[in-house]
């Protein structure tokens, strides 16, 4: 049986928050765990597909692994180092802040008798937005034509006039 393992070291997320999300997608076909994280809010589970989404890659790509076969075998999440800081308080006290890191280990294996992937995962390329024609100190017809159309201003009405300020504009 072919594995793939992916880490990821020092993620700047306390590791039982990650843990929590890894305990959802353990044992889970890659498909479904990829759906899984991405419906979930938490802010872990971007980091967490990124990684799914690499050890994948990597298994097609350097092992020559069936994707659809694929499932996440071992997710381990440990402890990385704390970040040690301190917060002032009153009458000259500090109190220590510990931010904590993680390192996330996912092992992906090839499973023979997979069922067919409920979800199909698309993923959409980013395209640049076309560029404008336009060069500063000329203007488009097109610009001038939606700057022609403008609303007209209303008269005030009878509540605007009767409560109206010394500004002098509503006139």
């Amino acid at each position: 049986m072919a594995e793939q393992i992916a880490k990821l070291n020092f993620l700047k997320i306390a590791p039982r928050k990650v843990r929590a999300l890894a305990g959802i997608i353990r044992g889970l076909s890659v498909n479904e765990a990829e759906a899984q994280l991405l419906v979930q809010r938490r802010r872990s589970a971007k980091s967490l597909l990124k990684l799914l989404r690499s050890a994948m890659a990597n298994a097609k790509n350097n092992q020559k692994l069936n994707s659809e076969t694929l499932f996440i075998k071992i997710i381990t999440v440990d402890g990385g180092p704390m970040l040690k800081r301190y917060l002032p308080r009153a009458r000259g006290m500090a109190t220590p802040i510990q931010k904590k890191l993680s390192h996330v280990t996912i092992i992906l294996a090839e499973k023979a008798n997979q069922k067919a992937n409920r979800f199909t995962m698309v993923v959409k390329k980013k395209s640049k937005k076309p560029a404008k024609d336009t060069k500063p100190g000329k203007k488009n017809k097109e610009m001038k034509e939606e700057k022609e159309i403008k609303p007209q201003r209303q008269k005030p009405g009878f509540f605007q006039k009767a409560f109206s300020r010394k500004s002098g504009t509503d006139k």
